[in-house]
């Protein structure tokens, strides 16, 4: 039965797990730390809702008590201005290492956390973005997974701190994987962002690549340290999904085209 912690269970990733995860292996077992009053976004009546509202940065040993006896940690959380949140991140991570023996660990990063390797307001990834696929003489070979975080913004250096810890976790000898989540949403719709059809995710996917990290660990072949895009299986996906399918089995089962057909 995987006891499962959500820092940050009631957002956009976190209800979608909430969702998807029991459908997927119903054992799974979810308390999710929110701030008092943060909205839950779950819609499903389904959805598992064992809450509990903290303030982790107020009290970080409080957050190291709920840890105790988790099989999984997944941190979600975000608070701005970006200072702040990297003072989250390592309040995270120092109470996660606290823990004998120290849970399995997936924490937020992002595609963002590449944004200084591409853009989608130049060249070919332009035309993409305003799906003009006829007008694209080749189409661009997509990012691998593989691809170190190259932040040109502050969100952007926020996710490459959460993979540095990721990667010192794991030099620890534990369990970590850093999730480059795509677009995410609770509607699991289309937004105007920018080429936003081909970085998105919808809520089951993210919840199946969850539980392919889960599984990977569970049967020791999990290769900790590793940073993972999370996208779903769209056509014209910029970012590659193929080392996540080989190394987890990850197994997304929806496509952004669907919302043009």
């Amino acid at each position: 039965m995987p006891n499962v912690l959500l820092i940050g269970g009631r957002g956009n990733i976190g209800s979608g797990l909430r969702t998807y995860l029991p459908k997927l292996d119903p054992t799974y077992q979810f308390t999710s730390v929110d701030l008092p009053g943060a909205p839950d976004k779950a819609t499903a009546t389904s959805a598992q809702d064992e809450f509990v509202y903290l303030d982790i940065c107020a009290h970080p040993d409080q957050l190291s008590d709920f840890m105790q006896g988790r099989d999984l940690v997944v941190y979600l959380a975000r608070k701005s201005p970006h200072e702040a949140m990297n003072q989250m991140t390592d309040l995270v991570f120092e109470a996660l290492l606290k823990q004998n023996p120290v849970p399995m660990v997936i924490a937020s990063s992002s595609i963002h956390a590449v944004d200084g390797a591409y853009s989608v307001d130049e060249g070919v990834l332009s035309i993409l973005s305003e799906r003009r696929f006829d007008d694209i003489p080749q189409m661009p070979e997509r990012m691998l997974t593989t691809l170190p975080a190259t932040p040109d913004n502050p969100y952007a250096r926020e996710k490459k701190h959460v993979e540095e810890w990721i990667q010192r976790v794991a030099d620890r000898g534990h369990s970590a994987i850093a999730a480059r989540w795509g677009g995410i949403n609770a509607q699991n719709k289309m937004a105007q962002e920018r080429g936003y059809f081909s970085l998105w995710c919808h809520q089951e996917d993210a919840a199946q690549f969850v539980h392919a990290c889960y599984t990977t660990y569970k049967s020791g072949t999990l290769k900790s340290g590793a940073h993972y895009f999370v996208v779903s299986d769209n056509t014209y996906n910029i970012f590659d999904i193929e080392i996540q399918r080989q190394e987890i089995g990850y197994n997304p089962v929806h496509n952004s085209e669907s919302f043009y057909e």
